[in-house]
C-alpha cells in the first residue's frame, strides 16, 4: 500500500483547532499547549504545503480561502476519526446537557432543536432550564446558554462564544395596541414586568430616547414566558427581547408598535475552558450557525 503523503498530524490538529475556535489562544487552551506552540504548528503547516492558510496581523489572524477549505475538511475528518475510536461500554457518552434560560429554551431553542437532532442523530440533547449560577462538573452540564456583557470580566472556567445579538422592545396584543392612538397613549397602558428583570422598561426608555410617563397599572410575573402570555392575552404591554417573542410576532399574536432597540448584552454559549465534550462543541457551533441565520428584526432601531 502506498505511503500517505500527509503533512505532520500535530500541525493538522493545531490548525483544525484554530479554524474551529477562531483564535490561537482558544486553540491552545483546548490542546493544553501554549499560544506560541499553535502558532509554530500553523506556520510549519503553511511551509510544508507552500500555501498561505492565514492572513492579517499576528494578533488578529483570519483564514484565507484555502485555509477555510482545509479547516472545514479537517473538522469533518477529525469527527469521523473520533467516532471510529472504540470506547468501553461504560464510557459511551450520555446526552449533551444544555443549561438554558427557560423562556429562551421554550421560544427560540426548542423550535430549532429538530434541525440539530436531524443532523447529529448520534448526539442526543437534554435541555435543563436554568438562569442562575452553574458548575459544569458538579451540575453535569456540557454547555450553558446565558446573556453576557461583552465588556464584562471573563469567566475563569469557561469560554463564551457569542451567537445572537439582543434587541428589546415593548410588545402587546394587536387589539390592545390598536386602542392606543399615540406613543404616549401606548405607554400609559398597563405595564407588565418580570421579577427577574425589574429595570427592563427604564433601560429600554434610556436607549430608545423615550420619556416614560408615571406607571399606572403595573402587573408583575415570575417569568418571562408568563409575562409574554399575559401580553398576548391583552393584560398589558410587556418589555421583552426579540428572541423571546419572535415567533409570537411572526404569528400575529403580538405586535411591536414602537420597534425595538439593540442592547449591548449578547446571548452566549458557555463551554468548559478545558475538556469540552464533542456534543458541546457541536452544539456551540450549531448555535453560532443558527444565530447567523437570524437577522435583526426589520423594525429594530439603533440607539
Amino acid at each position: 500500500m502506498a505511503r500517505r503523503p500527509l503533512p505532520p498530524l500535530n500541525a493538522l490538529r493545531a490548525f483544525e483547532a484554530f479554524g474551529r475556535r477562531g483564535r490561537m489562544t482558544l486553540a491552545a487552551d483546548e490542546l493544553c499547549v501554549t499560544h506560541g506552540a499553535v502558532s509554530r504548528q500553523v506556520r510549519q503547516l503553511e511551509d510544508h504545503l507552500g500555501v498561505a492558510l492565514t492572513e492579517g496581523p499576528r494578533n488578529r489572524l483570519t483564514m484565507t480561502e484555502a485555509g477555510l477549505k482545509l479547516a472545514q475538511g479537517l473538522t469533518r475528518a477529525f469527527d469521523i476519526l473520533e467516532e471510529a475510536v472504540p470506547r468501553p461500554r461504560e464510557a459511551q457518552p450520555g446526552p449533551t446537557v444544555v443549561s438554558c434560560l427557560p423562556t429562551f429554551a421554550m421560544k427560540w431553542l426548542i423550535p430549532r432543536l429538530p434541525d440539530f437532532l436531524e443532523r447529529y442523530p448520534d448526539t442526543p440533547v437534554r435541555v435543563a432550564e436554568s438562569n442562575g449560577p452553574f458548575d459544569f462538573r458538579a451540575d453535569g452540564i456540557d454547555l450553558a446558554i446565558r446573556m453576557r456583557d461583552p465588556d464584562g470580566p471573563p469567566s475563569p472556567d469557561s469560554d463564551a462564544t457569542a451567537f445572537l445579538d439582543t434587541h428589546v422592545g415593548p410588545v402587546a396584543a394587536p387589539a390592545l395596541a390598536e386602542r392606543a392612538s399615540s406613543v404616549e397613549a401606548l405607554l400609559t397602558l398597563p405595564r407588565l414586568h418580570t421579577r427577574t428583570f425589574l429595570h427592563g422598561w427604564d433601560q429600554w426608555a434610556a436607549r430608545a430616547g423615550v420619556t416614560l410617563p408615571p406607571a399606572g397599572v403595573v402587573r408583575e410575573f415570575d417569568h418571562y414566558f408568563y409575562m409574554i402570555e399575559a401580553a398576548a392575552a391583552g393584560l398589558g404591554v410587556a418589555m421583552v427581547p426579540h428572541a423571546f417573542a419572535e415567533r409570537d410576532l411572526a404569528a400575529g399574536r403580538l405586535v411591536a408598535p414602537l420597534g425595538m432597540v439593540s442592547e449591548p448584552t449578547l446571548l452566549c454559549a458557555l463551554t468548559p475552558r478545558t475538556g469540552a465534550s464533542r456534543g458541546a462543541r457541536r452544539f456551540r457551533d450549531w448555535l453560532v450557525e443558527q444565530g447567523r441565520a437570524c437577522p435583526p428584526p426589520p423594525f429594530s432601531q439603533q440607539p
